[in-house]
């Protein structure tokens, strides 16, 4: 069961979807981890995970996914990308990425989570380092409080790997808030707002976990995942009410992965799967 909606032309490892789309013109982009899946490197090395960069793909005029390059966020030819997120701040677009400084054949490296900034989605500026207190933050995920300002969750791999997340009101000084979820580990939080409740949903590396609140908060857990043994870390897009699930997958096993989507349909206080998905495209 996999609706395939895009795949990285150059190594075939597309992984950690973020999409967004273009207030200027409504283009969709697309921004992921281009893994390295298609090198070659020892079976137990982690190796093409590392010195990744983040790709970007554009829904074009008939409506495909293609692939269009690759970002220049700085740091030299070691650096490591992982898991964008995007947010449109209503005068310019954020990125906020996980960098680690350095190639490794095994899970390793200090992580922090970097800032940008752009007008376009094209063009990018550093902004800095999100100032958080730990060695090894990952995959930051945004969402705008009812109040004001803004909350960001992470997987904070110093803490059990577990959701923590820290809140701002101008994208410079950051408050750590502690935990969001805290009963098991897991990576990948994606919040977004459905059906008159907030939402999160995590990678638990056996599908997606599925949590529930109403102050974005408190977060209760949903018996049972979402897509066991198919999706991996994901985004939700939400539109006019639809919600998509974007979320990669590894189609044959093995390392290559692809970009895959499904339909989200809130019911009561839980959140289900849905096939076929229409809101966004496919490439065959």
């Amino acid at each position: 069961m996999h609706n395939i909606i895009f795949r990285d032309p150059v190594f075939d490892g597309a992984a950690d979807p973020a999409v967004i789309r273009r207030v200027s013109d409504g283009k969709l982009f697309m921004f992921y981890t281009q893994r390295r899946a298609n090198i070659d490197c020892p079976a137990d090395s982690v190796e093409w995970c590392y010195g990744t960069k983040i790709g970007v793909a554009v829904c074009d005029e008939a409506d495909k996914w293609e692939y269009k390059e690759t970002l220049d966020l700085g740091f030299g030819e070691n650096a490591t990308f992982w898991a964008p997120e995007i947010v449109f701040d209503g005068e310019s677009y954020r990125m906020f990425v996980t960098y680690i400084d350095g190639v490794f054949s095994e899970w390793a490296g200090e992580a922090s989570i970097e800032q940008y900034i752009s007008p376009d989605l094209l063009q990018w500026r550093r902004v800095g380092r999100v100032e958080i207190e730990s060695a090894r933050v990952i995959d930051p995920c945004l969402f705008p409080l009812p109040s004001g300002g803004w909350r960001m969750w992470y997987k904070d791999e110093k803490r059990g790997s577990r959701t923590c997340f820290s809140d701002t009101e101008d994208f410079v000084s950051w408050r750590s808030g502690g935990f969001a979820t805290d009963e098991t580990p897991q990576e990948g939080p994606n919040v977004f707002a459905l059906g008159g409740y907030f939402w999160l949903v995590a990678d638990v590396w056996d599908g997606l976990a599925v949590y529930s609140s109403d102050d974005l908060t408190r977060f209760v857990r949903q018996r049972g995942n979402i897509l066991p043994g198919i999706a991996s870390h994901a985004d939700v897009f939400v539109e006019d009410g639809c919600a998509t699930l974007v979320y990669f997958t590894y189609p044959e096993g093995g390392r290559r992965s692809a970009v895959a989507a499904c339909g989200l349909k809130a019911e009561g206080d839980g959140l289900k799967a849905v096939f076929p998905v229409e809101s966004l495209s496919t490439n065959g």
